[in-house]
Parts: structure tokens; sequence; C-alpha cells
């Protein structure tokens, strides 16, 4: 009968795993997105009620404990959080994941440090939960506002997080030669400590690529967890974990590298550059701020015959995407052709705008990635930047500049230029904005949900 029931369960984990694929293919067209985001909630689903049913299964009370915790702490943040903080709830998310991963590991390890080659995969699912855990914590952190966006850089930190990364492993290694759970503690603070200090350099314009490497070593340490416990008596859920590990801890590599190549910047530089700790200094830019009205900006737009939208973080501070949307149906209304034009690191997480446009009602056939729209700018008579900074910076044309050779939008080939921004502060990268001072370029000052208010209302006069 043991042996029936696994073999029940074993089916299920295979229908789950397809399921699971099945989810991801949808992901990667946004007009499927919500179907994929279906099956993977059904596929985990899946999984989570056959798994009380294994075989020497027990503590059934804390299981069904914690995933009833879990259950109603997620339904009640996905309604409640607001999409402008969803970069957050995502990084925490990935974070509990993480932690689950090494906790995973924690157990495994206190129960079997004797078995050198089932606790070795343990250890190193620790290292890696560990890690991706203390990093999207500080990205919470950091997106929250909670501690500074920009890089908080240490005096040595190279030094200093290469000497805590090797002790904190050697400690590891330690417990297993030792078969001591007493090094677990120490061993388990330098490596969450890692994680942070790995972190804090980062600032706030790389944070899509930080959250997404998280979610990778998220999926990489659940998949070592499920080796380790395939030797044990769960081995039926260890073989889920280690699938549905590889499937995250894949597509979140190959997601990080696009991010990275997006901004035209290696990994490394990523994690280890500190970019944006020391901003552009020596450099003259010529020109002034010119600041225009939305009475004027309104019958600019109205006598176009193309407009290009360009949504970035500051859209999604002032939750605009309604109002946007609202504006891009008038102009509509107007025979105004309209696009928007979507960087791929526009916002503070992978595909922020697009999700963000997505939910106002924008159909997708009216958004554009940078490639797509690039060629289109010197032809179009109005680009709106609302709230977006270093994504349309030509000072990434410069040599010498920090942002030199980043792909941008070429929002400055266009014929006229409104920019909506509170005001003329740099982007996150901490560098001046070039585009600001051209001559081609005005400047539409206020809250964009305000500014983007009073255009809809002009426009309605017009």
């Amino acid at each position: 009968m043991t042996a029936y029931v696994a073999d029940v369960i074993n089916a299920v984990y295979v229908v789950a795993v397809i399921v699971f694929i099945l989810g991801l293919r949808a992901m990667s067209s946004p007009t499927t997105a919500r179907r994929g985001i279906l099956y993977a909630g059904v596929a985990m689903l899946l999984a989570v009620a056959v798994t009380p049913f294994s075989p020497h299964l027990s503590n059934f009370a804390w299981i069904a404990l914690g995933v009833g915790i879990g259950s109603l702490a997620g339904w009640y943040w996905a309604r409640v959080v607001q999409m402008t903080a969803m970069p957050q709830m995502v990084a925490v998310f990935n974070g509990m994941g993480g932690g689950a991963a090494a906790a995973i590991a924690a157990v495994t390890l206190l129960g079997s440090l004797a078995v050198h080659a089932t606790a070795g995969l343990s250890l190193a699912g620790a290292i890696i939960g560990s890690i991706s855990f203390a990093g999207s914590m500080i990205a919470f952190l950091k997106l929250q506002g909670w501690i500074r966006s920009k890089p908080i850089v240490i005096p040595g930190r190279q030094v200093i997080n290469t000497a805590v990364l090797v002790v904190g492993v050697a400690v590891g290694v330690v417990a297993l030669w030792k078969v001591s759970t007493l090094w677990l503690l120490p061993f388990y603070v330098l490596l969450l400590s890692y994680g942070a200090l790995l972190t804090l350099p980062i600032g706030g314009a790389d944070m899509p690529v930080v959250i997404s490497l998280t979610n990778a070593l998220t999926g990489i340490a659940v998949a070592l967890d499920g080796f380790a416990l395939v030797n044990g008596p769960l081995g039926d859920a260890g073989y889920a974990m280690v699938i549905a590990g590889v499937l995250v801890g894949s597509a979140g590599s190959l997601l990080t590298l696009l991010m990275a190549r997006a901004m035209n910047r290696s990994i490394s530089n990523v994690f280890f550059g500190a970019f944006g700790a020391q901003e552009e200094e020596g450099t003259t830019i010529q020109g002034s701020l010119k600041p225009i009205e939305a009475s004027d900006v309104a019958v600019m737009l109205s006598y176009a015959s193309s407009v290009i939208i360009v949504p970035g973080y500051g859209l999604a501070v002032a939750q605009a995407q309604g109002k946007v949307k609202e504006l891009a149906d008038l102009l509509a209304q107007k025979d105004v052709s309209v696009k928007f034009a979507i960087h791929p690191v526009a916002g503070r997480m992978p595909g922020h705008m697009n999700v963000l446009l997505a939910e106002a009602g924008v159909s997708y056939d009216k958004l554009f990635d940078r490639d797509e729209i690039n060629p289109e700018f010197p032809s179009t008579d109005v680009v709106m930047v609302i709230g977006a900074n270093d994504v349309v910076n030509p000072a990434a044309h410069r040599q010498g500049s920090p942002l030199f050779g980043m792909p941008i939008l070429d929002v400055e080939s266009a014929k006229n230029v409104i920019v909506l921004k509170r005001g003329a502060g740099k982007g996150f990268a901490g560098i001046e904005n070039d585009l600001f001072y051209r001559d081609n370029t005005r400047m539409l000052y206020g809250d964009a949900a305000d500014t983007l208010t009073k255009l809809v209302q002009e426009l309605k006069k017009l």
C-alpha cells in the first residue's frame, strides 16, 4: 500500500512539473503571462496538496499551521500591496524562498551530518539560500526606502566580504568534518552577513538585476536541498524540489544575464562595482532647463501625429498609470498615434512597467521594447518621458561617463521631448541627465498624477 501511495504521489509531482513548465512558457509573452501565473499556482497547489500523504511524514499539525499562515499572508499581501510596492514584495517573497531553502538545509544537516555526501549538498544549499535571503532583505530595505538606495560602501569591502565568505564556508566544512552541529550557528551568521555585505554596495538602479539573481540563487538552493532529500525518507518530495528548483534557477539566471546585457554591464560589475557610489564629476552640460506649462503641452500633443510615452519609476510612485491610459485614449480619439517605449530595466524589477500598464488596461500591442522603438524616435513629433531618467540619458553615448555603453531609449532624437518630473534631481545612477538640457526638451514639473490630470483636462478643452 505504501508503494502504491508513493507511486501516486510521484505521478502527481510529474503532472505538477509539467504544469510548471507550461506556466513558465506562458510567462514568456505578455498576452499569456496571466495564464502562466495561474498555471504555476495550480502546479504548486498540486505539489503541496499531495506532499502530506508521503509515507514516513509526521508533524501534520505543524505542517497545516505553516501552510495556513503562509496562504493567509500571501492572500492578504496580494490584495493590499500596491503596484508601486510590487518590487519590494517580490524581494521579500524571494527572500522567504531563500530562507526556506536555508532552513530545510539546516534541518537536513542536523539530522545527517554523519552522511557527508548528503550533508555536503545541504551545506551548499544552506550557503546559497542564506546569501539569497540576506541579499533579498537588503534589496527590500533599499526599495522600501528604509535604508539609503545609493551604494553603501565599506572601506576594504572586497577583502572583508571575501574573508567573511571564506571563513563562513570553512566553518561549514568543519561542521561536516567534526560531525558537530555546534558550528552551524556561526556558519549561518557568517553567510547571512556575507549576503548583506554583498548587497549593500549595490545601488537602487541595479535592483532589477539583484532581484533576478537572488531569485535564481533561491532556485539553485532549493534544487540542492532536493538532492539531499532524495536520499532520505521524503525522497519523492526531493525529486519535485530538484525539478522546480532547476526551473527557477535556470530561468532566473537567464533573466539576470538579459538584464545585465540590457545595461551593457557584466554581473561582476553589478555586484562588485558599487555603481552609483561616485557621482560623475568634471563634466559641464551645455544649455539650460526650460519649463513648460500643461496647457502648452496639451496644444503640442493635440497637433501631433505621433506620440511616444516613456514610463519610468516616477509613474509608479505617483500611481498615475490610470491617468496615462486616459491620456493615451484621448489622443487616440484625436487620431494621434500613441505608443509606449519600455526599457528592460525601467522601474525597480524586471517587467515592472509592463505590469503597471497592463493593470491600467493599456493594450499589449501598444508596448514596444527598446530595439523596436528606437528607429521611430527621429520621426516622432512628441516624446513624453514620465518619471524615467537613466534609461533615457544621452550620457550613455559619452565616453568617460559611468553610463557609457548602456543601451538607452534614444528619445533625444525626437522632434520634441516633454519630461514630466518632480524636480531637476538626478536618477538612481547619480548622473546628470543631458536630455533635460537639450534644445528640443521642455520640463513639465510636478507629481505625475497631478500633471497628467491637468493634461487630460486641457486636452478635453481642445
